[in-house]
């Protein structure tokens, strides 16, 4: 899951760095135009709002990624557990019975409260 997570955050500076780099290329053929003035404060501030841009993607991609890791790690998991012949309803159950060392159960194989 912590490979996972990585790669969403190296995923998301890819994405940043990519978006970061296209609009800059898209300044400097402006600036190649004659549409821009090379050094003037408009060309400063389009750079400073690249910079946010991309810092924004940054921000917005990694939080948003880890609860997919999670959610993808705890369907791995049921998939896993199904292949032990234990039948989870719900994800979240996975992490509980993951950490069981022994589960007693009446003659049924049923798991009841108490």
């Amino acid at each position: 899951m912590e490979d996972l997570a990585n790669d969403i955050g190296k995923a998301g500076l890819g994405a940043a760095v990519l978006t970061v780099t296209a609009m800059c290329c898209h300044l400097a053929y402006d600036i190649f135009q004659g549409k821009v003035e090379p050094w003037s404060l408009y060309t400063a501030n389009q750079l400073v709002k690249f910079l946010i841009v991309g810092v924004t993607i940054i921000v917005v991609a990694i939080p948003e990624g880890l609860p997919l890791a999670v959610t993808i790690a705890l369907a791995y998991s049921v998939g896993k557990m199904r292949e032990e012949n234990n039948l989870v309803r719900h994800l979240a159950s996975c992490e509980i019975m993951g950490g069981a060392n022994n589960i007693c159960s009446d003659k049924t194989g049923t798991l009841t409260q108490n």
